[in-house]
């Protein structure tokens, strides 16, 4: 099972490769609560900081992050959060879109994940 998802991984890059696959995993057990519209935004937030984090933060005391590496965590964590904030329906023309890098960032109001990597 890991095999074949670490073949089809949006975010293999080589290295940390077995982490990754495990973040896969984890989202894809969670993924069904976060886009859940029975749940608030703030207990999503809550599962995100508690069970999501902690798992894709493990020993990112030791990564040295390259900038590729850092753009594929920063878009696995854009990735949950969309799930977390779902769609924005543009005014101007009433489609529905998913929410932009900058609009993630004021939703979220907490430092983004990859500088908590290099604070750590």
């Amino acid at each position: 099972m890991f095999g074949n998802n670490l073949k089809k991984s949006k975010f293999y890059s080589g290295r940390n490769k077995e982490q990754i696959v495990v973040w896969e995993c984890l989202l894809s057990f969670v993924q069904n609560l976060l886009s859940s519209s029975l749940l608030s935004k703030n207990l999503k937030i809550k599962i995100y900081r508690i069970v999501i984090l902690p798992v894709v933060l493990y020993g990112c005391e030791t990564w040295s992050l390259t900038l590729r590496e850092e753009r594929k965590v920063r878009m696995f964590e854009n990735m949950v959060l969309r799930r977390i904030f779902g769609p924005k329906r543009d005014e101007v023309t009433g489609e529905w879109r998913k929410l932009h890098h900058e609009e993630l960032n004021d939703l979220y109001c907490s430092p983004n994940i990859v500088r908590v990597v290099k604070s750590r």
